[in-house]
């Protein structure tokens, strides 16, 4: 009996040891380079791609991003549409759960739609839900957010009310300017609630880690209702402003997926790492935008306009970027179904061309090599961003005389100064939230506060968009927001660049990853080989 015992003991123990030893081989952690340091992980003020990427993976809206960048349902399991457009039932699953165990209910969402519009939240993002009854006149503080049009039918359901009806109005849904907030952990912790070990949320992670400059660290959601598809069990974000860095790490197996890739080893990975380098196309713009309550560029669109012709784009997207971006000289990106692109009066002429007429309103605004233009440009902390404004220095240099000064600033500072408009040009990118051309274009209407960067301000295209966001007729809508990018272009408030294409590294081990023109890949679909 002893010596049978003894059999079963070490038996026992040896089971002990490989169930651990599975376990050790089952935890699967993924580790993602993530750009800058995120400038707040409250998704109803966040404004950064960075951001978002880590706000995807936490919490979960009434619809999120599909693998291939497409709506589709998250808290809401089905919805309903009003014959004219203007009222959204959504039914929640019965099994949505906050990470503390609490269910997820309509009322969660009423809360927070509030509070994203609320004059006291202060959201940049605040705008872009202005589809909503009411949702302008709260923003404006004209009026109480309980005014708001949305209601909990019960628990599970909920009732959105809007001021027209609006074609886009489920791919706003899967903004994170819409999700909910936990009502008990913002109220009790305020400012503080996205912290680790106070941050309740409804996504597939958990906030676990977060250490300035160095990670932060999730792990997965065991309320989540989709918890057993969920197959990689901690995803780690790397923050690192510096690309150059961030390659080295995924080169020496430290990152499984780079949010980019230097300009410099572009061309080498296409060559070297075909398996792992990702060359996609995405929906964004890469620009310019132009201080206009400074002078002298402010009261001249013919200066801002020779500043806009002396940029060669074929050159910065075959020399300095290339990654195959195309240039732009249109402010909404291709793509956009049923909206035709409108470009700026100069984008058919050679660049020979342009340079020409450059110079001749350059002289006309009393410009000249005994007296130069004198311009600083302003840009995030970037070896991409400075390569770029070095080249277009040059070029402004060389075919207009033009002094330009650089000043760089790290991701939450210059944040900060585009808000105050404490810049004279800065580097600047927009990258669609859901595809419809109303989204690049109300970043600029004259009650878009901080967002409008320019500070840009023309009745007529103010006048356009309202109009186009209460018109039932998609042709018709579609035709009033080309005037109004015509109009823009006209003004010239921002220089466009360039369209983006989404660069990145992705490890070969890294099974999921879909390319899309929305540029997210959530981790929830993800798993390693």
């Amino acid at each position: 009996m002893t010596m049978a015992f003894t059999r079963l003991r070490l038996a026992a123990i040896a089971g002990a040891f490989a169930l651990a030893a599975t376990g050790a081989q089952a935890e699967t952690v993924l580790h993602r380079g993530n750009g800058a340091e995120p400038e707040t992980l409250d998704h109803h003020k966040s404004t950064g791609v960075t951001e978002a990427n880590i706000i995807y993976d936490l919490q979960e809206g009434l619809l999120v991003f599909s693998p291939n960048g497409e709506p589709a349902p998250g808290a809401a399991e089905s919805w309903d549409i009003s014959d004219d457009g203007k009222v959204y039932t959504f039914h929640l699953r019965a099994d949505a759960k906050w990470s503390n165990g609490d269910d997820v209910t309509a009322e969660d969402f009423v809360y927070s739609l509030r509070r994203a519009v609320d004059p006291a939240t202060a959201s940049d993002y605040a705008p872009i839900l202005g589809p909503i009854l009411n949702a302008e006149d709260i923003i404006a503080g004209k009026m109480p957010t309980d005014q708001l049009g949305a209601e909990a039918v019960d628990a599970k359901t909920l009732k959105v009310t809007l001021k027209a009806s609006t074609p886009y109005f489920l791919g706003l849904m899967v903004h994170h300017i819409s999700w909910p907030v936990h009502k008990a952990t913002v109220e009790k912790f305020g400012a503080d609630w996205t912290k680790p070990g106070n941050m309740v949320s409804d996504g597939p992670y958990m906030l676990a880690e977060w250490v300035p400059q160095s990670k932060i660290v999730l792990k997965k959601n065991p309320y989540f209702h989709d918890a057993a598809n969920v197959k990689i069990d901690t995803v780690i974000y790397y923050p690192t402003e510096d690309i150059g860095e961030e390659f080295k790490r995924f080169r020496a197996g430290e990152l499984d997926m780079t949010y980019s890739v230097p300009t410099d080893q572009v061309k080498w990975a296409e060559k070297n790492m075909p398996n792992e380098y990702r060359n996609s196309p995405y929906f964004g713009t890469y620009y310019y935008v132009i201080n206009l309550t400074r002078e002298p560029l402010a009261s001249n669109v013919n200066l801002r306009k020779a500043l806009a012709l002396a940029i060669d784009r074929d050159l910065l997207v075959n020399k300095i970027t290339q990654g195959g971006e195309q240039p732009a000289y249109e402010w909404v990106p291709p793509g956009v179904p049923g909206y035709e692109q409108q470009p700026v009066d100069f984008a058919s002429m050679t660049q020979k061309e342009r340079n020409e007429l450059a110079k001749k309103l350059y002289a006309e605004a009393g410009y000249s090599a005994d007296n130069p233009l004198k311009v600083q440009v302003l840009h995030n902390t970037s070896e991409r961003h400075r390569k770029i404004a070095i080249a277009i220095a040059s070029m402004w240099k060389k075919t207009l005389g033009v002094d330009m000064t650089l000043t760089n600033q790290e991701w939450k500072v210059y944040l900060d100064s585009r808000d105050k408009k404490d810049f004279q040009i800065a580097r600047a990118a927009w990258i669609g939230d859901y595809m419809d051309a109303s989204n690049f274009l109300d970043l600029f209407v004259s009650t878009a506060g901080e967002r409008n960067d320019a500070g840009y301000n023309n009745p007529k295209f103010d006048e356009l968009l309202n109009a186009a966001s209460l018109n039932p007729d998609p042709a018709a809508r579609q035709k009033q927001l080309e005037e109004a990018e015509r109009i823009f272009l006209t003004d010239l408030p921002i220089i466009p660049i360039y369209h983006y294409r989404n660069l990145n590294m992705i490890s070969t081990k890294v099974k999921g990853w879909v390319p899309n023109v929305m540029g997210f890949n959530l981790t929830r679909y993800l798993s390693l080989e």
